[in-house]
């Protein structure tokens, strides 16, 4: 068995809007759960399971800098067609972004016609992955170029151990963003159906084309994403826990963006922290978040008052602590949606753990924002 740590890899990309910029909010602001906030380029510990604030500066990473000696992994991409598969065939798309319901203003009246498109996977194998073996495994969404982006910290952290012979699987979307889109359809309804359709479509198509076995261990299973990705993370592990114990998310989009409707879910992923984790008994899941001071606010029409990124991810963390979870909390300053520096300023190396024993990490965190890997989803 797979003991319940493993290592975090999350990374950010800067988000243009043609909105204008969300004000920047304190941590210190009313209703906001309790902080510590730590010394400029400071991290929190690996252990640590509080939340914490930290920037405005960050120190780039040194997991990023190839380094001579280092065994190098190897990146493969496949693709495969919407036709081919019995989930999410065909696929959906918008001309139009939709209007707000008049007779229920928690959704939106969107006109949707269907579509083919191809799934892009980049899979990351590590030069130490032993044939035949089962691998631990992180899938990241919105791929598929992290499964390259991550290359190089892969590979320096698991030549010095501090990690094991992690495969990276970065599944590309199904097209467009939100309400009435395919990315939308997979990645913000609350239920299993994108998990499932991973369980069956992509990991076997992963198996046979890049000649790997993966774990049926949720304990070393990962999900990670950014945005809508990270809503899609915690879905996937909130709805099949018998698949996934690991969630890692920046600017996780816990806010109502579920479409269509549905009565069980009223406020979509909003409802993590309003309903379902207060309600429920605690389920084996460790989790990462992260959002921006400057993260989105009210992006689109619809003023539910369930769309504002920053409270959605402050009521996630004090739910997750009164719930007694494993989790870690950064208020990042100086960030805006997917918790990126300046294009042009030095990048993060950020912080946090999944565990701190076992397996998956020997008591060093490892967590790398950086900000140009979650950039190519091509």
């Amino acid at each position: 068995m797979f003991k319940p740590s493993i290592a975090l890899l999350i990374s950010a990309f800067a988000c243009s809007s043609v909105l204008a910029q969300p004000p920047t909010r304190k941590f210190d602001a009313p209703g906001a759960p309790p902080f510590k906030v730590l010394k400029d380029g400071e991290n929190p510990s690996l252990d640590a399971y509080d939340n914490f604030v930290v920037g405005p500066n960050y120190l780039p990473a040194p997991e990023r800098k190839k380094v001579d000696g280092v065994p190098e992994g190897k990146v493969e991409q496949f693709a495969f067609d919407s036709k081919e598969t019995k989930l999410f065939n065909p696929g959906i798309a918008r001309n139009v972004f939709g209007k707000v319901d008049p007779k229920n203003p928690k959704t939106l009246i969107v006109e949707t016609h269907p579509i083919d498109y191809k799934r892009r996977v980049g899979v990351y194998i590590p030069a130490q992955y032993k044939q035949g073996t089962e691998a631990p495994f992180m899938v990241v969404h919105d791929g598929p170029g992290q499964a390259n982006g991550f290359k190089t910290i892969l590979d320096n952290l698991i030549h010095q151990k501090r990690i094991p012979p992690i495969v990276l699987i970065s599944i590309g979307n199904g097209g467009g963003d939100a309400q009435g889109h395919e990315r939308g359809k997979e990645y913000d309804n609350m239920n299993g159906d994108y998990a499932e359709y991973i369980e069956t479509e992509v990991l076997p198509r992963v198996e046979k084309n890049c000649g790997v076995k993966l774990t049926k261990d949720p304990e070393g299973r990962a999900a990670m994403g950014n945005s809508s990705g990270g809503s899609a993370a915690l879905i996937m592990a909130w709805f099949r826990n018998d698949l996934y114990h690991r969630v890692l998310t920046t600017s996780g989009t816990f806010v109502n963006q579920a479409w269509p409707f549905d009565p069980k879910y009223p406020g979509g992923a909003w409802g993590f922290h309003e309903t379902l984790i207060p309600s429920n008994p605690k389920k084996p899941i460790r989790i990462f978040i992260s959002v921006g001071d400057g993260d989105l606010l009210n992006p689109n029409v619809m003023r539910d008052e369930m769309h504002d990124w920053v409270e959605a991810n402050n009521r996630m963390a004090k739910v997750l602590k009164d719930k007694g979870y494993e989790y870690q909390y950064l208020f990042c300053r100086g960030a805006r949606h997917s918790v990126g520096g300046q294009r042009s300023a030095a990048v993060p190396s950020a912080c946090n753990r999944m565990g701190v024993e076992g397996l998956y990490t020997k008591g060093r965190q490892i967590i790398v924002l950086m900000d140009d890997l979650f950039l190519s989803g091509k």
